[in-house]
């Protein structure tokens, strides 16, 4: 599972569109939405992990 920059780029902007919606309208304590919103950020953060160590594994090679 490896994102594109601009897939991630998308992912960050719907969780920081989700977190300040779901704040105004109160509804950010829903266990679904703070599922989604874990998920997404869970995702982006993998894909940081994954890519990194990709690069350095190939320029060690």
């Amino acid at each position: 599972m490896m994102l594109t920059d601009k897939q991630s780029l998308i992912l960050c902007g719907f969780m920081t569109a989700g977190v300040f919606i779901f704040g105004i309208l109160d509804i950010l304590d829903n266990f679904i939405i703070l599922t989604i919103l874990t998920l997404i950020y869970i995702a982006v953060v993998f894909n940081l992990f994954y890519v990194s160590s990709t690069k350095r594994r190939n320029q060690n090679k």
